[in-house]
């Protein structure tokens, strides 16, 4: 009797990224995070980041790179990538996120989704890399569901509530 094996089912922390094979299925939520999916096809890999900010901005370089900057965790996934023999221009990308969770609140320096989404686009084209499509800013969060196994891409933004922008604003 053959036994049936479903996708392992791997849930993105903020701060967290992974470039794994099709059995994986890869979900986040995203407020004003930003993911980045990245889908080699003819090897059915894929990488999803999920970033708190753009960069460190002007800090010393670490050491170690850090999933939870744009910049650190795109190169974080390129590297496996690489490892793995797959030439990163040649994957596919898609772009989430960047929502604005407070809406009628003055940001100093910009909403930081904002700044999140434009490094994101930025970033893949400084490496070659096509981004085949996005659902990026607006008011909200967003459920995201990545199959590696065929590179789909699942994004449902929910909008807040009236009362809930209310409390937050508290």
């Amino acid at each position: 009797m053959d036994k049936m094996v479903g996708l392992i089912d791997l849930f993105l922390q903020p701060g967290e990224f992974i470039v794994a094979d099709a059995s994986y299925k890869l979900r986040t939520l995203l407020g004003s995070c930003v993911s980045i999916t990245l889908w080699h096809p003819q090897t059915r890999t894929g990488g999803m980041s999920h970033f708190l900010l753009p960069s460190r901005g002007r800090a010393r370089r670490p050491k170690r790179l850090d999933a939870r900057y744009g910049d650190e965790a795109l190169q974080l996934m390129l590297e496996e990538f690489e490892r793995l023999d797959i030439a990163p221009a040649q994957c596919h990308a898609k772009v989430f996120g960047g929502g604005n969770m407070f809406p009628g609140v003055a940001h100093p320096g910009g909403r930081v989704g904002q700044r999140n989404g434009e490094a994101a686009i930025s970033l893949l084209g400084e490496n070659g890399i096509a981004i085949l499509s996005e659902s990026l800013f607006g008011v909200g969060h967003r459920q995201i569901i990545f199959d590696v196994s065929n590179g789909d891409v699942w994004s449902s933004q929910i909008a807040p509530s009236a009362a809930a922008t209310e409390g937050d604003l508290l």
